[in-house]
């Protein structure tokens, strides 16, 4: 079985996330969405509301698992038998970090792959802090993530304020 990790913070889920998710889960035998715990940052949701989250919004895709997970994409992977881990591009600014990221994580585990999916075009601009910065303002962000999602993020930042 071909299994991928596709690897990120998804704070929060946006359409162009959960874009990649369904594109790769048509290339794939099983996809593990790999939620990042990351103590450098300060995140909007915790790691199990961001899982709690994917899984709701990836119902519809079986071959599709959402885990939590701290440290390096290649050790994540490696524990699930990825044989490649996916990355989203936006844009040409993307391509010089993921390449960086992927290059690195060659070295680190030779019997890893990265393939890049590009955001289709619809979603090029978006990302959690576009999302999170016009939410925090009191902007319309209904075209960025699912009603659920907006629902949840909305009540967050009414929490926090």
């Amino acid at each position: 079985m071909a299994i991928a990790v596709y690897p990120g913070s998804f704070d929060p889920v946006t359409y162009g996330h959960l874009d990649v998710m369904k594109r790769a889960s048509q290339f794939f035998d099983g996809v593990i969405v790999g939620v990042l715990q990351n103590s450098a940052k300060s995140p909007l949701f915790s790691v199990q509301e961001r899982v709690n989250i994917l899984q709701r919004e990836t119902a519809d895709l079986p071959n599709v698992t959402i885990k939590a997970f701290e440290g390096l994409s290649v050790n994540f992977a490696r524990e699930n038998h990825a044989q490649v881990i996916v990355r989203g591009l936006r844009a040409v600014t993307d391509f010089e970090y993921e390449l960086q990221m992927a290059q690195t994580n060659r070295v680190l585990a030779p019997d890893v792959d990265t393939i890049f999916l590009t955001t289709s075009l619809k979603y090029a601009y978006l990302s959690s802090t576009v999302l999170k910065e016009v939410a925090y303002f009191g902007g319309d962000i209904h075209k960025f993530a699912p009603p659920e999602v907006v629902k949840a993020i909305e009540a967050k930042i009414k929490q926090r304020t």
